[in-house]
């Protein structure tokens, strides 16, 4: 007796065709249009359609801020520090290193002097790829020794630098508690003292800019830039409409908003920033 044979239903089901790679195309979260990344890469990650300025890397940011190949990095050779053998979760230290492999950096920023359009400036980059950008002791530290850098000295014959610091955080690092929060005063210190020296200090607000970093240095800016319709504030707005209990305006946070308020000088469109910055460096003479 013969034996029939049968065939299983994934060799007679329709052959489909090749599966397209992942990550090839995005839907944009504004518009929802479907983005090929490679077009959305070349217009700076925003939307063509809508202009949804999409969230970046400190190193994409400044990419697209420095003039190729100036990008000079300093103070690399500080590194996060769990002093408080934090543990939540997941122990701190074991967090910080499984961020630091997943994301080639050190900690949450970049800074360095690079040259923008021409013009030498110190540019510091929040990162919000590490750990959501949380300002720790490392942040604090980088951006307080980036104002030094820059800060002008006659004394020493020392010319000063523009500052240009690109913010997008979620706050203050809870897993370093006090020592995160001091980082506050400090950056704001450092940057009282820049200005008293007659320094420039450009603050450019991203999406999010939000807690200890915006009731600092993110605010202290002598102009203040911020992409379209970037949230920035301390609190966030489901906890504001919590406390308070009523209804928040349209548009509340965001950057349109907070320019109508007169706490930011411009909104200005990603493609445009670098122009924008160069324009105030000339404008100043600093």
């Amino acid at each position: 007796m013969t034996k029939t044979a049968t065939r299983t239903w994934q060799e007679v089901r329709p052959q489909r065709r090749a599966a397209i790679p992942e990550g090839l195309w995005l839907r944009c979260p504004g518009c929802a249009r479907m983005i090929y990344r490679k077009h959305l890469e070349a217009n700076l990650h925003v939307c063509p359609e809508c202009h949804h300025h999409y969230r970046i890397s400190a190193a994409e940011r400044v990419d697209q801020l420095a003039d190729a190949g100036s990008f000079n990095e300093m103070f690399t050779d500080l590194a996060p520090a769990d002093a408080l053998n934090f543990k939540d979760l997941k122990a701190y230290k074991d967090r910080l290193i499984a961020e630091q492999i997943r994301t080639g950096s050190s900690d949450a920023i970049k800074a360095g002097r690079c040259f923008i359009k021409g013009r030498q400036a110190m540019v510091c980059c929040l990162d919000l790829t590490f750990m959501m950008g949380s300002m720790g002791s490392v942040v604090g530290e980088t951006i307080t020794r980036a104002i030094e850098h820059a800060t002008p000295d006659p004394a020493l014959n020392k010319p000063g630098l523009p500052v240009i610091i690109v913010s997008c955080s979620g706050g203050a690092r809870m897993q370093e508690s006090g020592l995160s929060l001091m980082q506050m005063a400090k950056t704001s210190a450092a940057l009282a003292r820049f200005d008293d020296a007659g320094g420039l200090f450009i603050s450019v607000l991203t999406d999010p800019t939000t807690g200890g970093v915006t009731a600092s240095f993110a605010m202290l800016g002598d102009v203040i830039f911020a992409e379209p319709k970037a949230l920035v504030g301390f609190a966030g707005p489901r906890v504001i409409q919590q406390t308070i209990r009523q209804e928040l305006p349209d548009g509340f946070q965001r950057s349109e908003f907070l320019l109508k308020m007169g706490l930011v000088d411009r909104v200005v469109h990603r493609s445009n920033l670098r122009t924008e910055i160069a324009r105030v460096i000339d404008y100043t003479g600093k």
